[in-house]
């Protein structure tokens, strides 16, 4: 890179795509897992466990939802 060429997200789009999430992106998969395990193996019939898996996807989100009402925000 020259030194007067500023770095910019095109020059990062041009090396192999945009790099987000990095270790987020792994414990997200991870935690994801977990929790695709534990709901569809509390789960009684096939639609409970698919609705397990839904909620597996979505469970940040309720996480996130849960912390902002107990904080009163």
């Amino acid at each position: 890179m020259a030194k007067d060429e500023p770095a910019t997200c095109e020059k990062k789009e041009k090396r192999g795509g945009y790099h987000h999430g990095g270790m987020w992106g792994g414990g997200y998969g991870l935690m994801f897992v977990g929790a695709a395990v534990y709901y569809i193996q509390h789960s009684d019939t096939f639609w409970m466990g698919v609705l397990g898996f839904l909620k597996a996807i979505v469970w940040p989100a309720m996480l996130i939802y849960k912390v902002f009402t107990l904080l009163n925000m």
